[in-house]
């Protein structure tokens, strides 16, 4: 019986111990890089842009793969959505969903001048990573005995971080000048920089599958995604009320 008790604390010691270190390190990250967490426009790239006038493809190119390539919050969702799924059939019907999503909310936040504060809606985004951490770990079907349309959830989040991303081209406080082609140039490469991000996702995903420790893990794994969405969406609120 002792030894039993023994190994069952043992057993808890190493839960423990596999959530408190990636846990540490979104800790740490949040407190060392406040900058980058606020995941605003960096003022040489809003200075270029603003005294910039007509047509800009490329630099907007280069703008909106960037954006996407160093978007914690979307990278962490994207994560989310395909860390379960093994055929690209699968993969490419979901990241559509979400980039259609984007894609709306983009051109309507930024056309139809919709303005939402980009504190409450980088929190929203934070929420969507705990969701669907919740959603892998299979949280809805226990507690509620219902499985949310998973398809249905990751388009709607989708159009939600479009508008995270209207609030970001917002800043750049753009001329009216050429306004749509460099609009739909942004578009273009968000999703360059999302197919790369999803590239080295699923290569670094692909070999993690074939280990050993991968269904040990993916609980965990999980788990300190769904900590980071909470983390961000408290670092957003406390911007929120700062801001005021």
């Amino acid at each position: 019986m002792y030894s039993l008790t023994l190994s069952g604390v043992s057993a808890l010691q190493a839960r423990l111990y596999h959530l408190f270190y990636p846990l540490l390190a979104v800790i740490l990250l949040l407190a060392i890089t406040p900058d980058a967490l606020a995941h605003g426009v960096p003022e040489g790239d809003k200075g270029f842009i603003q005294e910039s006038t007509g047509v800009l493809l490329m630099p907007f190119i280069y703008l909106g793969a960037k954006h996407m390539i160093t978007g914690y919050d979307h990278l962490l969702f994207l994560f989310g959505v395909i860390f379960f799924l093994y055929r690209m059939k699968d993969v490419g019907i979901y990241v559509t969903l979400f980039a259609v999503g984007h894609s709306i909310t983009l051109l309507w936040g930024v056309l139809g001048n919709v303005n939402i504060s980009s504190y409450i809606i980088d929190a929203i985004i934070g929420f969507s990573v705990v969701y669907k951490a919740l959603d892998n770990l299979g949280a809805f079907q226990r507690w509620f005995g219902y499985q949310p349309d998973t398809r249905a959830a990751t388009l709607l989040f989708g159009l939600l971080h479009g508008f995270g991303l209207a609030t970001k081209i917002q800043e750049f406080e753009l001329s009216p000048d050429g306004l749509i082609p460099n609009l739909i140039a942004f578009n273009v490469g968000v999703e360059i920089g999302q197919l790369l991000a999803l590239g080295a996702i699923l290569i670094l995903m692909g070999y993690w599958r074939r280990t050993a420790s991968f269904w040990h893990h993916a609980y965990t794994a999980n788990v300190a995604m769904m900590s980071a969405g909470f983390l961000l969406m408290g670092y957003q609120f406390i911007g929120l009320i700062v801001s005021q």
